[in-house]
């Protein structure tokens, strides 16, 4: 699972435009789906809607498609593809630019944020503020810097005693195993890797921290230019998803089979475990699956655009729930 590789997008239009002129044409009733990382449980609800036939029922071909090296958003922009997924801490500064990328989130994948920091429990890290004198794995931009100082800080200690090391680790465990003491992480998918090889280890929740962290990660963008001119297969499409998001919901076991029968080089037993977890999360207590709230999601990029890391503020923008299906 893709561990918050943050990357905030400031001089792309251009290849994006590059991209767009290369693409081929699309074809009525065509879906393309890029990923943002590697097919994993946050993407089940994806599989699960094409094994079962709810893209096929609703006149859909779609296909699932890795990102490229730039990432989803850019080729999303561009036309490449119709959806992607992403991350609302990645989407906002693709729309704060001078030239906004024309995209718009359409879905939360999961309701709530289910990322943090884990570390090896022999590292003694049980709070924010024994990240005192330990290294920290960064991605090394702004915003992993402003959210470990404020959740350190909020817990009366010290950042600059934190030492933010480069991460260059393929996974946390490989991180955790050589020179680094914390590293950001999703549990849904790192944090049950713990549980199932038994490795101990403690787990600070960013939402749980401070709730201005509860923000959604991953989101379902539309390519703006498709939504308005297709906006009723924009809505069949979403409608499917959803289908398949809820089948996973309630049937986790059977959905973690169809993701494994998609992408069998995963591990079998972190997928059932992962499963089980976030059938629980998907939705949680939102009205509908999918539904994002506007008050989180202003309440984290206004913290954003507070800490700078914004170029400007998008409170209020850069999200739509119109194609969702009642509920």
């Amino acid at each position: 699972m893709k561990a918050i590789k943050v990357k905030m997008i400031l001089l792309l239009a251009p290849l994006a435009l590059c991209v767009a002129a290369c693409r081929p044409s699309r074809q009525p009733g065509q879906i393309r789906v890029v990923l943002d990382w590697t097919p994993n449980t946050n993407h089940t609800g994806l599989y699960a809607a094409l094994e079962n036939g709810y893209f096929a029922e609703a006149g859909l071909a779609v296909t699932i498609e890795q990102p490229p090296e730039d990432g989803a958003l850019l080729l999303l922009a561009a036309g490449g593809a119709e959806f992607a997924v992403d991350f609302q801490e990645s989407f906002g500064p693709a729309i704060a630019r001078a030239e906004p990328l024309p995209l718009t989130a359409v879905a939360a994948l999961i309701a709530h944020n289910t990322s943090g920091i884990m570390s090896l429990a022999g590292a003694g890290i049980g709070r924010p503020r024994d990240l005192e004198g330990k290294r920290f794995a960064s991605w090394e931009t702004p915003l992993v810097n402003a959210v470990i100082r404020n959740i350190v800080e909020g817990d009366g200690g010290d950042f600059s005693r934190v030492n933010m090391v480069p991460n260059a680790a393929a996974d946390a465990f490989s991180a955790l195993e050589t020179d680094v003491d914390a590293i950001w992480i999703y549990y849904a998918w790192d944090g049950i890797a713990a549980e199932t090889r038994g490795i101990p280890v403690n787990y600070l929740d960013f939402a749980t921290i401070n709730p201005v962290f509860d923000f959604y990660t991953p989101i379902l963008l539309v390519n703006n230019d498709y939504a308005a001119e297709k906006p009723g297969e924009a809505a069949q499409f979403v409608a499917a998803l959803s289908r398949g998001y809820r089948f996973a919901i309630e049937n986790p076991a059977v959905a973690a089979e169809i993701l494994l029968k998609h992408a069998p080089e995963l591990d079998r037993s972190l997928v059932i475990r992962s499963q089980q977890y976030l059938a629980t999360r998907y939705q949680a207590d939102s009205p509908r699956w999918g539904e994002i709230d506007r008050e989180r999601w202003d309440r984290f990029y206004g913290w954003m655009f507070d800490e700078g890391i914004l170029e400007k503020d998008i409170r209020g923008q850069g999200f739509t729930d119109k194609f969702l299906p009642l509920p």
